[in-house]
């Protein structure tokens, strides 16, 4: 840690008042301890708990999450999380969590939508389980999941999941959605 040095000014010199050589001391201590309180309140932000994926390491999460907007439409600003190759939108007990990683979905039934976003298209197997929306990347190794609590879509769709194309795209794709038409 750096010594607290006050700055020369006439409060230093031989001579100065008490008064100055106070004013002196105590800008001197002001900066160390504006940098306290800024360490303080940083340690007190809220951090949302996201469980880690089973192939969170995998150096294209650290591309995805590197990646990730800020926020989510309106008013889903980025929060911190605990675990790795993880990111949330919102607040406590009602954030929007991604996580990277995830087991990499096979084929299956389950509703794939292909969302235009800036860049290209992303195709997500889309699940509702009592009003929780999970969003799982289909066709990317590591598929990346995003889940939506009830709390976040009372008030507002899930449309922002567009915004998380450009991110999810540092992911290459390798399979895309099948869709009835396409079946022979």
């Amino acid at each position: 840690m750096l010594d607290a040095v006050p700055p020369a000014t006439s409060a230093s010199r031989p001579g100065a008042t008490p008064r100055a050589r106070r004013r002196s001391f105590v800008r001197a201590l002001a900066v160390p301890a504006l940098l306290g309180v800024v360490a303080a309140t940083a340690a007190c932000a809220p951090r949302i708990g996201v469980p880690v994926a089973d192939d969170a390491q995998n150096p294209l999460c650290a591309d995805v999450v590197l990646a990730l907007p800020e926020s989510l439409g309106e008013g889903l600003d980025a929060v911190g999380t605990t675990s790795q190759a993880t990111a949330a939108w919102g607040e406590p007990g009602a954030a929007v969590t991604l996580r990277c990683g995830v087991e990499v979905p096979g084929p299956t039934t389950t509703a794939c939508q292909s969302v235009q976003s800036e860049g290209g298209t992303v195709d997500w197997l889309v699940v509702e389980d009592q009003g929780t929306w999970t969003f799982t990347t289909y066709g990317r190794d590591p598929a990346v999941q995003l889940v939506v609590p009830p709390a976040v879509t009372e008030d507002r769709s899930t449309a922002f999941v567009a915004d998380l194309g450009r991110a999810v795209m540092e992911v290459p794709q390798t399979r895309a959605c099948v869709g009835a038409g396409d079946l022979g």
